[in-house]
């Protein structure tokens, strides 16, 4: 039996009839027919852009409000556009912060339904456990019953 990993990850699915968005089901399927580590693996590069994305957007208004603080002889027109371009920066960086904060709360949220998954799936295996090991036990208990009673195994006394 090969050795593979299962994970608790919904996988999406398209519908066998589904006309719309073709390029989109063409990738959806491709997700499903991976297995569960490369799934796992296009995932989180997927999570990484977009976290590379907003840090990227960041550091680049941080270097550019770095630049617009230049001191130095500036005409009101030339301090009302520099004034203008921070502002500006400023709001795209509140816009990537946010957009952090966001993927944040769904990575934690994606963690803790992965965690409610997978508690179900131990408490499902371990039933399963119990119940065979129920099973073996009931066993045990006839034969030593019948073994005390002086029953043979065709069910006829001595």
């Amino acid at each position: 039996m090969a050795d593979l990993t299962q994970t608790d990850v919904s996988r999406p699915s398209a519908l066998p009839t589904a006309k719309l968005l073709s390029q989109r089901s063409r990738e959806v399927k491709q997700l499903v027919d991976q297995n569960s580590d490369e799934y796992l693996d296009a995932i989180e590069q997927e999570w990484n852009k977009k976290v590379d994305i907003e840090v990227e957007t960041l550091v680049d208004g941080m270097v550019d409000l770095v630049g617009l603080a230049s001191i130095g002889d500036k005409d009101k027109f030339r301090i009302a556009q520099e004034a203008f371009q921070a502002q500006c920066r400023a709001e795209s960086m509140v816009r990537a912060a946010n957009s952090l904060l966001s993927i944040i709360h769904s990575m934690k949220l994606l963690l803790l339904l992965s965690d409610e998954a997978q508690i179900a799936n131990r408490r499902a295996a371990e039933l399963s456990v119990i119940r065979t090991e129920r099973e073996d036990a009931k066993k045990k208990v006839a034969g030593l019953l019948n073994e005390l009673l002086g029953r043979t195994d065709d069910g006829s006394g001595e």
